[in-house]
């Protein structure tokens, strides 16, 4: 008989788990899903930029599944875990399993500040990407036609220092200073404020010197007011409040300032680890679980000698996590050894702007900036897209902003509500 995996997440480790068993008969994969569609989390900030369409980082699970016998998909949201009937509670319904694979990342931490959580924007979902998008353009069209264009109303707070946040502050600073005059030319010769707070004493903390530096002296090069060592505490009557009192009035405010796993019901207390991340094996077996596990950002494995503390929360783990997962679930089927899992860093690189990115190389250690790196973060971000469909119109979109130094994607498009319709 079939074993039934069910994986619950379609991100970059859910789907890697589910392509590498996709082709193995004695397997039924359903992968299960909130959206019903995959989507590239490096590219949302282009997207909130009106720099790429929302079709060029996504793909329909159901089409990408397309001659898949052994593997279904199922649109809902995980509401509980039913460990003792080896089964889960879904918003649209109940499934059984072999196997439960939790691969469901992370969401927004706001750190318990309820003023942020409500006044913020985020950017972790295609959702978020396209509310900042019609938000920033909503703002920027009521400031056209105010009777005393504020300072207030043209300054942007992005609150996060690290790759995210760099790469929206980055391609903010080139939309002021190529596209804002020309479509909003009653704002003349009115400055837009584009803040980079970070509470850390360096950009991408995660990056080697030389990269946090390079960022550092570009960013400030472009426009950019990068505020340092300034942790954020409070956002009150349009004014951001750090802890050493200081204020910035903005009616912007992005936050790529953190994240947190999701709690599910249904584990016990005692699996979760720091940043709500499950506790995993080095098999990524939930440890006081059986047949349960956890595979990418949601998941905490301090048994790689290199990363004692846990991986970092990067693609580049979870899509090896997913295939070693994979061939571990065929090898245990088979009787045959587990494969303990090692991270194999390839290393980690950010955008600045035009012409302007950071890379760091483990093995051999090597740093390299400019135009080179921004060149290589193009090339593996464009191949990563899970489609040629993808690569084809993302690079379409980027030769025309690249030549032209602007894009035609600024359009606030909203689904009107109608309450009285059934649903």
């Amino acid at each position: 008989m079939q074993k039934e995996v069910v994986v619950i997440g379609g991100g970059f480790a859910g789907l890697n788990l589910v392509k590498h068993l996709a082709e193995e008969p004695d397997f039924h994969v359903t992968l299960v899903d909130m959206n019903n569609y995959n989507f590239f989390p490096p590219l949302l900030y282009q997207v909130a930029t009106g720099f790429l369409e929302v079709s060029n980082i996504c793909y329909p699970f159901r089409k990408l599944f397309h001659g898949r016998r052994n593997v279904s998909f199922r649109l809902g949201d995980l509401r509980k875990v039913i460990a003792e009937d080896n089964k889960v509670l879904l918003s649209t319904g109940e499934l059984s399993y072999d196997y439960l694979v939790l691969a469901t990342g992370t969401e927004t931490n706001y750190f318990g500040m309820e003023n942020i959580r409500k006044a913020a924007l985020p950017m972790k979902t295609v959702d978020d990407a396209i509310e900042i998008r019609n938000d920033m353009i909503q703002k920027m069209e009521e400031a056209t036609v105010a009777a005393d264009v504020q300072k207030v109303r043209l300054s942007v707070v992005i609150a996060g220092g690290g790759p995210t946040g760099v790469e929206i502050a980055g391609m903010f600073a080139e939309m002021r200073e190529n596209i804002l005059h020309q479509d909003y030319p009653e704002l003349a010769g009115h400055e837009v404020d584009i803040y980079l707070v970070d509470a850390s004493p360096g950009l991408l903390a995660s990056m080697s010197d030389k990269s946090q530096q390079y960022a550092y002296d570009r960013l400030v090069e472009m426009g950019v007011k990068v505020r340092l060592n300034k942790l954020v505490k409070d956002y009150v009557n349009n004014a951001v409040i750090f802890a050493d009192g200081e204020t910035i009035k903005t009616r912007i405010l992005l936050w790529t300032a953190g994240v947190t796993a999701k709690v599910f019901d249904g584990i016990p207390p005692d699996c979760y680890g720091r940043g709500n991340r499950l506790r995993v094996d080095e098999h990524n077996k939930v440890k006081g679980v059986s047949n349960i596990y956890a595979i990418g950002d949601t998941c905490l494995m301090v048994t790689d000698r290199n990363f004692p503390r846990g991986h970092p929360q990067l693609a580049q783990v979870a899509l090896q996590q997913g295939k070693n997962l994979a061939a571990n679930l065929l090898a245990a089927f088979y009787d045959k050894p587990l494969k303990p899992f090692f991270y194999h860093d390839k290393g980690s690189m950010a955008i600045v702007g035009r012409n302007k990115a950071v890379a760091d190389l483990p093995k051999p250690e090597m740093h390299f900036n400019g135009f080179v790196a921004w060149m290589t973060w193009l090339f593996v971000h464009l191949f990563s897209l899970i489609t040629y469909r993808n690569r084809v119109m993302t690079l379409f979109n980027w030769g025309v902003a690249y030549f032209t130094k602007d894009q035609s994607l600024r359009m606030i498009i909203r689904p009107a509500a109608n309450p009285g319709r059934e649903k």
